[in-house]
Order: structure tokens, then C-alpha cells, then sequence
């Protein structure tokens, strides 16, 4: 059974996450935006 490693990113403006294998080789990554809300001043939501 070989192993993965997953890194995750979760950042201001996406979350992205790449898999690794057991020598470090990238075998697979993604990367989803995300919005962000003001509902009102001085505020942030992320959706």
C-alpha cells in the first residue's frame, strides 16, 4: 500500500491542496476560489 500526503492551503482568497506521494512526486492538486462578504463596514466574511 503506498502512502499520500496531503498539503492544504487555506488562504484569503482560495483553498488549494496538493497530494504527494511517498517520494514527493505531485500526483494530484486542486484549487477553489472563494468570495468574499462585507455584510457591513469593518467586516469580512468568507463563502
Amino acid at each position: 500500500m503506498s502512502q499520500i500526503i496531503m498539503a492544504l492551503d487555506q488562504g484569503t482568497t482560495s483553498s488549494r491542496t496538493i497530494l504527494f506521494d511517498e517520494n514527493g512526486k505531485i500526483v494530484a492538486e486542486a484549487n477553489a476560489p472563494l468570495a468574499c462578504h462585507y455584510p457591513q463596514s469593518g467586516w469580512v466574511e468568507q463563502v
